[in-house]
């Protein structure tokens, strides 16, 4: 009788080592398959469900292609004022003066996207009510003061003021001042870019 009770404890010590066995084995499996699957490609654009790619995720690194030409971002702006933030990217293109060239991405509520050119206005400042400059008109939309901070190349430290004033003429067209930190007022005319004319390409 004993002997009996013997030779099923050891049977059943037996089958729970092997159990314990199967189970770590499995365990232990499971991750190696997951890892040795390789990574599949991804849409960089099936987030936002349009071919030309999101705006609001513009960062430097990233590559655009505007009116059958592409630019590299150097480096962005985010700015902040109250509640409200926007984004301004430096591109690596010069027009012939050696200008820069920069696009501003808000919502305010709509998604507005504009290209800009910088541009020098002579003893032109933001003091008026209304400016010309090149025969167009602009009125005074808004006037304020937001903190920014800097990622990539922008030519500016890592945070600090900007003062800005921005102007609006007709056909989508604008004229903006901004002063970083206290210094010179800088100016830049602007188009607004129509939908599905620019195409970003994310950098890796």
């Amino acid at each position: 009788m004993q002997a009996a009770v013997v030779v099923l404890l050891v049977l059943i010590l037996i089958a729970l080592v092997v159990l314990i066995a199967v189970l770590v084995r499995r365990t232990g499996e499971r991750p190696q398959q997951e890892q040795s699957q390789p990574a599949r490609p991804v849409d960089p654009f099936a987030s936002v469900g349009e071919v030309a790619g999101d705006p609001r995720a513009i960062k430097a690194g990233d590559l655009i292609e505007y009116l059958g030409t592409r630019y590299f971002v150097r480096g962005s702006l985010r700015l902040r004022e109250g509640g409200y933030t926007w984004s301004e990217h430096l591109l690596d293109a010069d027009t012939v003066e050696g200008a820069k060239v920069w696009i501003s991405v808000e919502e305010d509520p709509d998604l507005e996207v504009v290209w800009w050119t910088e541009r020098d206005v002579g003893d032109l400042k933001p003091d008026k009510p209304t400016l010309t400059l090149d025969g167009v008109e602009y009125r005074r939309e808004e006037h304020g003061t937001a903190e920014y901070r800097t990622e990539g190349t922008t030519g500016l430290g890592e945070g600090g003021r900007v003062e800005y004033v921005d102007y609006a003429g007709p056909g989508g067209r604008y004229l903006s001042f901004e002063r970083f930190d206290g210094g010179a007022w800088e100016a830049g005319v602007g188009e607004r870019v129509p939908a599905g004319t620019m195409t970003i390409y994310p950098g890796s």
